[in-house]
């Protein structure tokens, strides 16, 4: 977001927290009038629940459900269960089977009964066909809402026909060529129907080198495919390769945006759809899952350092100094299990390649451990001046950032493995392993010679 976007906004939540405080409530309604959906749903989502409900009810449900399709599903499920059943048919019934198929899961069961009965037969089916693939695929992407030719015909007739239609579906850069059973042959630009002479048949204008989507395609795969072909819209076939629907541009945006705010949100435990301003039991019910977690943790660690409680004993300076191993090993690690998860999630890292990668980390931490192994030595020296003391922190910082490293690099794909988000558990595992391998080489190698 640019910093002009990002003044603006703020300037208008300033503006609409100022009449919300005054309760205000059809000034503060007044002032999202003008707004793009998108703009009034970030607006709602920063807003307490109360004042968010204040403002809903005053909305015109004409843009309710673009607003919805925007908003977060925790704002969304809030908003969606406030409302009667002929009001959220009345919001929903006007979008797009795909952005329908996203809200539908929040309906409460009556509500979605008198929503399937205003659908025609045709849309009822593509709506019950959206949902029969998972969210998270390109089936659960798509619109079903495409333009579709036969190759047998000219470019005056594929014209005329986008004529007759008056008007097309929203993204529409190309048409797709189907056979008479509807299967994919290729799709045609736009550009160029129009600067194809009208009697050219249309067979030798197909680009057959886009190739479609598969339904059960993940998402993920999905918004790569559009960054690295620039994609505007993509076709997408089912098993037998009959065309089922198209993605666009629009909703490869909001997967890259969520794939963004979930690595965020997750390497602190959080999911990134909660609600900023959630009730607070219910916001310390889902942090307290982490909390224990990462308690359980610090009890190992604290367990193994219980193992040299003597040694502790005996030179307190080692326990002074504990901590410089442990974040050392902490943040090399860490930077190793940023990287290769984002390499795994962008598909830049897999099984094949894996190996090389994990060697390079390593090396990496050796070197990284050798250079400051030296200055933490040297600080060691000049704060406690013993020598024996500085060789075994020197050595316990190499040992654990070797380990880290290797660590950081082989986690995110183990974890993958079990079916954990290494976003969501990495970083605390990690974190335990660091915090043991640094304590038992340190505590470790002082019991020895120290």
């Amino acid at each position: 977001m640019s910093e002009v976007e990002n003044t603006s906004f703020e300037a208008c939540l300033q503006k609409l927290m100022t009449s919300l405080e005054a309760s205000l409530y059809e000034e503060a309604t007044a002032q999202l009038a003008n707004l793009h959906s998108a703009e009034i749903a970030r607006l709602l989502e920063g807003v307490s629940p109360k004042d968010r409900t204040k403002l809903w009810v005053n909305i015109d449900p004409g843009t309710q459900g673009d607003i919805l399709k925007e908003l977060s599903e925790d704002v969304q499920s809030q908003l969606l269960n406030e409302m009667d059943v002929d009001s959220i048919v009345k919001a929903t019934e006007g979008l797009d089977m795909d952005d329908l198929a996203d809200i539908v899961p929040e309906l409460p069961e009556s509500a979605l009964h008198n929503l399937l009965l205003t659908l025609d037969h045709k849309h009822r089916d593509h709506l019950k066909h959206v949902l029969s693939y998972p969210e998270d695929s390109a089936g659960g992407l798509m619109n079903i809402d495409i333009i579709t030719v036969r190759g047998d015909v000219n470019v005056r007739t594929v014209i005329r026909y986008l004529r007759l239609l008056k008007k097309m579906p929203n993204d529409t850069d190309k048409v797709f060529v189907v056979d008479r059973a509807y299967k994919y042959l290729g799709s045609i630009h736009i550009s160029t129907l129009l600067t194809n002479e009208a009697e050219q048949n249309i067979n030798p204008l197909i680009n057959k080198t886009l190739k479609p989507i598969s339904a059960d395609m993940s998402e993920k795969k999905v918004a790569h495919l559009f960054e690295q072909r620039n994609l505007i819209s993509a076709p997408v076939v089912d098993e037998n390769n009959q065309l089922i629907g198209r993605i666009t541009i629009d909703d490869v945006v909001d997967v890259i945006r969520d794939e963004a705010e979930h690595s965020v949100m997750s390497m602190a435990g959080l999911d990134e759809e909660e609600d900023v301003f959630a009730p607070i039991m219910q916001s310390s019910k889902r942090r307290s899952v982490w909390l224990g977690v990462n308690l359980i943790t610090v009890f190992i660690a604290v367990f193994f350092i219980g193992l040299f409680e003597a040694t502790l004993q005996e030179k307190i300076a080692l326990a002074i100094l504990m901590p410089v191993v442990a974040s050392m090993g902490g943040i090399a690690g860490t930077q190793t299990l940023i990287l290769v998860t984002r390499g795994i999630a962008t598909g830049r890292v897999t099984s094949s390649n894996l190996k090389v990668l994990m060697n390079k980390e390593v090396a990496i931490g050796f070197l990284n451990g050798v250079v400051w192994s030296v200055v933490i030595a040297l600080a060691t020296y000049f704060w406690f001046e013993d020598v024996m003391l500085s060789l075994v922190i020197a050595l316990a910082v190499i040992v654990n950032l070797i380990f880290a490293a290797f660590s950081g690099a082989f986690l995110p794909s183990l974890l993958i493995k079990f079916k954990i988000d290494p976003a969501l558990a990495g970083g605390v595992i990690l974190t335990t392993i660091t915090d043991v391998i640094g304590f038992v080489a340190f505590l470790g190698l002082a019991s020895l010679v120290i």
